[in-house]
């Protein structure tokens, strides 16, 4: 009971009925709030805006191997997903696999946005955002008050927050690995994707790397050479697990799918 309620109720005991009964403490919130109708502002969320498209059944096939190699040596579920240059797709590439995620299997996902300098995952989500991770780390809100949680599954969102002036100091802190930490053992059994800033520019994704299980990177086709692509995967200590390839302009199997799709949708009229 808070000093307020415990005045309150001294006061109508002094004076009864000249103080209003206090109304019983509603139960504590859930730690994520109401959940928030996700409206996607462009169709790129395949996941979640074409389920039955070939695309999301590429991402189907990644979320496979995520949850294999993440089963390897205990649950590694801390994942940072990042790119060699900007544009590359690292963020809609994190929110379909988050997405695919939390709708078909029992996993809660947390998509942590650390892309201080060019915040994305909210507005690919079409949900509003002005508090999020770098209010957390510079100490104005407590975690578990700016975290979304969303209408698709156990899908929670941890967004990037005001604009950071400093988010190499901030993502390299430890208040930032204690954060983490923090997150990981709290719920054990939840996937954590940590969208990140291009590995090639910016220091500070080398450090999430550091402390995250393991990491993924996005390669456009087209968009980034291959020396690149060696030097990203070494200066990241070589701790990437797989590599995603996107943007591919053949997709492999497109062909014999579509006629699969022909004839099972056949073989269903023909009954």
């Amino acid at each position: 009971m808070s000093r307020i309620e415990e005045a309150l109720n001294k006061a109508a005991l002094r004076h009864p009925g000249q103080v209003a009964a206090v109304a019983p403490t509603p139960p504590p919130p859930n730690p994520a709030g109401e959940a928030v109708e996700i409206r996607p502002v462009e169709h790129m969320l395949f996941t979640y805006t074409s389920p039955n498209s070939l695309i999301a059944e590429e991402y189907r096939k990644l979320k496979e191997c995520i949850i294999r190699e993440s089963k390897r040596e205990g649950f590694n579920n801390v994942l940072l997903v990042t790119s060699v240059n900007p544009r590359e797709g690292k963020s809609v590439t994190t929110l379909n696999l988050a997405i695919s995620l939390a709708q078909e299997y029992d996993y809660t996902v947390l998509v942590v946005d650390a892309d201080l300098r060019a915040p994305s995952c909210h507005k690919y989500l079409g949900i509003e955002a002005t508090v999020g991770l770098t209010d957390c780390l510079e100490g104005r809100a407590e975690c578990s008050d700016v975290l979304i949680r969303s209408s698709v599954g156990r899908l929670v969102l941890l967004p990037a927050g005001r604009r950071a002036e400093n988010p190499v100091e901030l993502l390299s802190s430890n208040r930032m690995r204690q954060l983490l930490q923090e997150l990981k053992h709290r719920y054990p059994d939840r996937f954590i994707l940590i969208d990140s800033p291009p590995a090639k520019l910016f220091a500070e994704t080398r450090f999430l790397a550091g402390i995250a299980d393991s990491t993924l990177l996005v390669v456009r086709e087209g968009g980034t050479s291959l020396q690149d692509v060696e030097e990203t995967v070494l200066a990241l200590d070589q701790r990437v697990m797989g590599i995603v390839y996107n943007g591919a302009k053949d997709l492999p199997f497109r062909d014999m799918s579509q006629h699969y799709y022909y004839y099972a949708q056949s073989d269903e009229a023909a009954r």
